[in-house]
């Protein structure tokens, strides 16, 4: 054999072949006879999410879904179906009053079906119609459920029905009893009509939704005095949002220090976010005589936790965004950024991410090579995942706050705050969804669609199969700092 190159002062000498190359791995049972190439990639995840979102515009463009009686305007239909499906709770429209209760029962079918996990039900589906799962929807299953083999996807799927189902039972039981029994309820004249709102309520604030369709007045009664259903909401928001994993942890090993790695992390670093937007709240709008002023100290603090709750993933809000302080709409731009957790009904980069990326950060102040925490090590290939999502995260932020300020002409906080809450599913608005252009709009369905996809599923999805490589090139180092 010839030699590759010889030792110089060119440095660009390369290896030797290695005599035998590994097969690859094929993960799945062998490929029916039938199965279409078009369910074996990622891009599966995208024909179901975009097939739900266009089934939801044509039955809410339908004039007997809505309250004027006509048909209703396409990219409002479209809009709102794409906020529904992605469980993100921005509208152009009221959804108390310009949706009827059959146009209200088409969103909440929308906001369930896209909270209990379309990764989950699109994996379900490669099963069912390609009967094989290839290794770059293994790899999304992986980091969006924590399940990495085939036979757990049924059990996932049960689970998840059967806890989110459970959830929401008993907090439909503690609503209804407030809305329609108890000695002030908001809707004592009808039963039927308390049971409605406890059920919308519910399933909007366990799916982190964002959805409020409460008449106006009861609308500010319970998210201004009502402590006991603000208490409620927070602790549906926070089931939705740490992950179907973390609770079944909880539930099963009950001590911390038996929680998995990711458990951990996730608790952890909740809790400090939570923490930290209830004390930026308090400090920031406590003297805000259009928001938390008006409130005593008992009655701003629970106010402050439900913000800072709801505020990082489900959108429902005590307060109004477009009356609170820049600083505090730019320290929330931040926690939508972040999100929830993986494989929770919400959005954004993640927790898990955000938390990898801090402890990778860490040891590299550290002088350490290895990225260790609790007395594990986190591999490699997930600390660059993690920076590779986060990333492409501030990326689809720059991009489409850039062509969202070419559409429009409101305050570009304003502006980075809207794009922000669409990237991120959250649904906190500064006031300024309703007034946007066809342009703007459609550009926030755009940042909807890409943002509860996620940037790993996209990345996945567009990027080529790599060669297995041959040859590896010589290292070199690159100055930075």
């Amino acid at each position: 054999m010839e030699e590759v190159g010889k030792v110089g002062l060119g440095d660009r000498v390369v290896r030797h072949p290695r005599q035998q190359e590994l097969e690859p791995i094929h993960i799945s049972s062998p490929r029916p006879r039938s199965t279409s190439r078009r369910f074996d990639s990622p891009f599966v995840l995208i024909y179901v999410f975009a097939f739900m979102i266009v089934v939801g515009t044509v039955v809410l463009w339908l004039p007997f879904f809505n309250n004027d009686g006509g048909f209703t305007p396409i990219l409002t239909a479209l809009f709102t179906a794409t906020s529904a499906v992605t469980t993100t709770g921005l509208v152009v429209e009221n959804s108390a009053t310009y949706w009827n209760r059959g146009g209200q029962v088409v969103l909440m079918l929308l906001l369930t079906v896209g909270g209990l996990g379309f990764m989950s039900t699109a994996t379900f589906l490669l099963i069912v119609i390609a009967q094989r799962i290839s290794l770059a929807n293994l790899l999304i299953m992986r980091e969006s459920t924590g399940m990495s083999r085939r036979t757990d996807l049924f059990r996932l799927t049960i689970q998840v029905v059967a806890i989110s189902i459970l959830i929401q039972t008993i907090a439909f039981g503690m609503f209804f009893w407030r809305f329609g029994f108890a000695q002030d309820a908001l809707f004592p004249e009808s039963l039927r009509e308390a049971a409605w709102h406890a059920a919308f309520l519910s399933a909007s604030a366990f799916n982190n939704a964002g959805f409020n369709i409460l008449p106006q007045f009861a609308s500010e009664k319970v998210f201004g005095s009502e402590l006991w259903i603000l208490g409620g909401m927070t602790i549906l928001i926070i089931c939705g949002g740490i992950s179907y994993a973390v609770l079944v942890d909880i539930v099963r090993f009950k001590r911390f220090n038996r929680f998995r790695l990711d458990s951990r992390l996730i608790i952890i670093f909740s809790l400090a976010l939570w923490t930290l937007g209830a004390v930026a709240i308090l400090g920031f709008e406590g003297s805000n005589p259009e928001t938390l002023q008006g409130f005593s100290i008992v009655e701003q603090v629970p106010h402050a936790i439900f913000q800072s709750v709801s505020g990082r993933t489900a959108g429902l809000s005590s307060i109004n965004f477009a009356d609170t302080e820049q600083h505090t709409n730019f320290f929330f731009i931040g926690l939508m950024f972040i999100g929830g957790a993986s494989g929770s009904t919400a959005s954004g980069i993640k927790i898990n991410t955000l938390a990898i990326i801090l402890v990778a950060v860490l040891a590299s102040i550290r002088g350490r090579t290895q990225v260790e925490v609790f007395g594990r090590e986190i591999i490699q290939e997930q600390v660059q995942r993690a920076l590779a999502i986060g990333v492409l995260g501030l990326l689809a932020v720059f991009i489409i706050a850039v062509f969202l300020t070419l559409a429009e002409g409101f305050p570009f906080i304003n502006i980075l705050f809207e794009t922000v809450s669409a990237l991120a599913n959250v649904g906190l608005s500064s006031g300024i969804t309703a007034d946007l252009s066809a342009w703007g709009r459609i550009i926030l369905v755009v940042a909807m669609f890409i943002g509860r996809l996620g940037p790993l599923t996209f990345a996945l999805a567009f990027a080529r199969r790599e060669p297995h490589a041959l040859y590896r090139y010589s290292v070199e180092t690159v100055k930075i700092g």
